[in-house]
């Protein structure tokens, strides 16, 4: 609407300075200064990340720290930018090894120059830096928006220490609050339709198939596997520990995007530039 006003009041050769009325010129004026708020919001929203993620690494990173697992995702990025900084600029951390959760992660490590490790050599993490899609007030996560639940889940439960950093627009009361896309959840590709059924029957809500933006057909894994989304009912009181263990009993599932009694401390980046820390 706003290009076809822009048009039809400005084109050449039909110029004419009177041909938007006030009520056009009022609406074109709203919507820009809107799109305006939009852009200042996400680069608020970069720098929230950014400060949760820097914050967490210096409070978690030592000299002690000698293997660290690395997560996924946008505000992951931020945390290994920090790491690679006290490395390269600072001259600190220069035997710390990195384990990825994801090929993302892997990539990152190598793009910044950081020691890449495994989990066949480096079973025993230290601290495990993660991002979230959710975290409620019991600090229950819901992770696996970007699709690499899997592997998360387990670097997170080979750490001491799981620490999740995360804009505030990601910390709620209660899941279902701020992620509407449901629980992520990693199946065998031939057990899909089965799995939804039963999670359907079990629990309520809604599953679906995570389909690919770009290839034709569903989402493939890291690990080969297909995802599903489960769109709980939001109203509903569950106790997520008894929901993920139900979920992970079903045959073919991998694994859940709920991340139970995992987490050890969030950080949140907040709006007004502080970073809220939670616990237990």
């Amino acid at each position: 609407m706003l290009l076809g006003l822009l048009r039809r009041g400005f084109s050449r050769p039909h110029f004419n300075q009177h041909h938007l009325n006030a009520q056009q010129l009022f609406l074109c004026a709203a919507i820009l200064c809107g799109q305006t708020r939009n852009m200042a919001d996400k680069i608020s929203l970069d720098e929230a990340k950014k400060k949760a993620a820097r914050t967490a690494v210096d409070e978690w990173v030592t000299e002690g720290t000698k293997i660290l697992g690395i997560g996924s995702g946008s505000t992951v990025v931020f945390a290994v930018q920090r790491i690679a900084e006290r490395v390269w600029k600072e001259g600190e951390l220069t035997d710390l090894i990195c384990v990825p959760s994801s090929y993302q992660a892997q990539h990152l490590i190598l793009d910044y120059n950081l020691n890449l490790g495994s989990l066949d050599r480096n079973p025993n993490i230290d601290v495990a830096i993660d991002g979230a899609d959710e975290v409620d007030g019991h600090m229950v996560c819901i992770k696996g928006g970007g699709g690499c639940l899997l592997q998360e889940k387990v670097v997170a439960s080979c750490a001491k220490k799981f620490i999740v950093v995360a804009d505030y627009t990601k910390q709620s009361t209660r899941l279902g609050e701020q992620w509407c896309r449901g629980v992520p959840i990693e199946v065998a590709p031939m057990a899909y339709v089965p799995i939804k059924l039963q999670i359907e029957a079990m629990f309520g809500g809604e599953v679906s198939l995570r389909m690919a933006k770009v290839k034709a057909g569903p989402i493939i894994t890291d690990n080969g596997n297909f995802l599903l989304d489960w769109k709980f009912v939001a109203k509903r009181e569950y106790n997520w520990d008894e929901v993920n263990r139900g979920i992970t009993m079903i045959p073919g599932v991998l694994e859940t995007g709920l991340f139970v009694n995992m987490a050890h401390k969030c950080y949140f980046g907040m709006a007004d530039g502080n970073v809220k820390a939670q616990t237990k």
